[in-house]
């Protein structure tokens, strides 16, 4: 791994909007809208360096959009699948994928990405 090269955090935008039950599923466009611009703000308090953020969203939340530092991927169908692609596409690059979601991460390792989970993100 080569020390520049920043490390692909891909954020389960559904997982962890879930993770906190707040009335997300009232507004979930809304929610994920405020994970990403706490992402944007904050970022990964124990990943410092340079990172590429990703957050993929699904579903009701689809049409959100990217704001600087914060890359915005609407999965056509699966969230999950998508995020399989995103790791597999990534070569030898590091990657960090954020979900508590126990079939997401056991597909992503097997792909060699690292998980984290949702407390990871600032609240």
């Amino acid at each position: 791994m080569n020390d520049t090269t920043a490390l692909l955090v891909i954020v389960d935008a559904a997982n962890v909007v879930g993770s906190v039950p707040d009335g997300w599923w009232r507004d979930r466009r809304g929610a994920a809208e405020r994970l990403r611009d706490r992402l944007a703000a904050d970022g990964l308090p124990d990943r410092p360096g340079p990172v590429e953020l990703v957050l993929v969203v699904e579903g009701a939340a689809r049409g959100v959009e990217p704001v600087p530092g914060v890359r915005v991927e609407a999965a056509p169908g699966s969230g999950d699948d998508h995020m399989v692609e995103l790791v597999a596409g990534a070569g030898d690059r590091p990657v960090l994928v954020v979900t508590a979601d126990r079939e997401l991460r056991r597909r992503v390792t097997s792909l060699g990405a690292e998980v984290t989970g949702p407390r990871s993100v600032p609240r």
